[in-house]
């Protein structure tokens, strides 16, 4: 018997495809009030969700038999890209809710974020495995990397987008933690940026008003009865849902008292039909990809696989644990999707771009190896011995 390092990472990919198969059904339960109401059909919003599954489906297939080491020469320019799409589309982007997130080609609509947050990884996955030595200077180092997260934030928050902003940096300046930086240079950024930040947050009304209440010091009345209203309803999806859940399509708060469940808060829909044990059943499908995309980054082939495998578990876990810190109240209310589930386009897609290029890594690693059968030559088999007195 022989091996071969041709196998994918079966349970990750089981486990994203059982994600993607519940998202329509959570989908078409929370947005089918709202559809029929605002598009005369009932299944209206979920098949486009579904159109969008099947393309990261194509896409995750296509990625998965791309080798990752491809992407090394293009990481650089593909950030280049993204960041002037990020410029483009602050100039020149749909407005949506008062900001510049998305641009219109041909009908679709195209969320740079989302290319940037991915392009970001991947090229940090590519300095970290050629420049590891010199990170431990802070000039040579750890700046030049500083300078590539800091470009994609900054561009990001201005659109404004503070959470995926804010998701971006810790993504990035935990890898670069991970790749070896010294915890003083990533305190002293932090600090450094602590009054930046704190000036962006106070700059828009709306944003204090999250902050505030959820520390619970918004005594206006408007401010607990608009901004919480979302958390509260949600908050209440989770309290019909008990331990057992009020079963499947039988949600009450998806009757327009949550706005938005088939997105941001689709968490909470989960909650109210599915109960403790869907939850936590749903969690779970996350702690494995966790797991495994661990695993598959310890033994990846090389420091650019290892990196990259990291990066790409790290987001999809870091999403699924904010979308569900929010919708329990836990943290302050933000525009995080569940990866995988929540209603979108543009994230869904290159999601699935990512996990492909996660499950290439991983059938090149001895995780899961391909035995095959040889058969022995008669040639080679020994002769037999001829005169010889034993």
């Amino acid at each position: 018997m022989a091996a071969e390092k041709n196998h994918i990472d079966r349970i990750t990919l089981f486990v994203v495809l059982i994600l993607m198969v519940t998202s329509t059904v959570v989908v078409y339960s929370a947005s089918s009030t709202w559809a029929l109401q605002k598009m005369q059909s009932a299944s209206g919003l979920v098949n486009k969700h579904i159109t969008k599954i099947l393309i990261g489906l194509v896409v995750m297939f296509f990625a998965i038999n791309i080798d990752y080491k491809k992407y090394k020469p293009l990481t650089k320019w593909v950030l280049i890209a993204s960041i002037m799409l990020l410029v483009f589309t602050s100039l020149t982007g749909g407005e949506i809710k008062g900001a510049a997130r998305w641009l219109s080609i041909g009908g679709f609509s195209l969320q740079p974020s989302e290319i940037a947050k991915f392009a970001l990884l991947f090229h940090l996955a590519y300095l970290l495995s050629n420049k590891r030595e010199k990170l431990a200077d802070f000039k040579t180092g750890f700046v030049p990397l500083l300078i590539w997260i800091g470009s994609v934030v900054v561009l990001v928050m201005l659109q404004p987008n503070f959470s995926t902003g804010a998701m971006i940096f810790m993504l990035g300046m935990m890898m670069i933690y991970i790749g070896g930086a010294r915890m003083k240079h990533v305190l002293l950024s932090l600090t450094a940026l602590l009054p930046a930040l704190l000036v962006y947050m106070i700059s828009a009304p709306y944003r204090m008003k999250r902050i505030l209440t959820f520390v619970g010091f918004g005594s206006d009345e408007t401010v607990t009865t608009t901004a919480n209203y979302q958390l509260m309803q949600g908050i209440i999806g989770f309290g019909n849902g008990g331990i057992f859940g009020v079963g499947m399509g039988m949600s009450k708060q998806r009757d327009l008292f949550l706005p938005e469940s088939y997105g941001d808060f689709i968490f909470s829909i989960v909650g109210e039909e599915y109960g403790i044990i869907g939850t936590m059943i749903f969690m779970g499908l996350f702690l494995t990809i966790l797991l495994r995309g661990l695993k598959i980054a310890k033994y990846a082939p090389d420091d650019f696989g290892k990196y990259l495998a990291i990066g790409i578990t790290s987001t999809v876990i870091l999403y699924a644990i904010a979308n569900a810190l929010v919708t329990l109240g836990l943290a302050p209310t933000t525009g995080v999707p569940m990866p995988f589930v929540s209603y979108g386009g543009t994230a869904i897609i290159f999601s699935s771009f990512a996990v492909g290029v996660l499950l290439n890594i991983s059938s090149q690693t001895d995780l899961h190896p391909r035995e095959r059968q040889f058969v022995e030559s008669p040639a080679l088999k020994p002769e037999p011995a001829v005169g010889k007195i034993y």
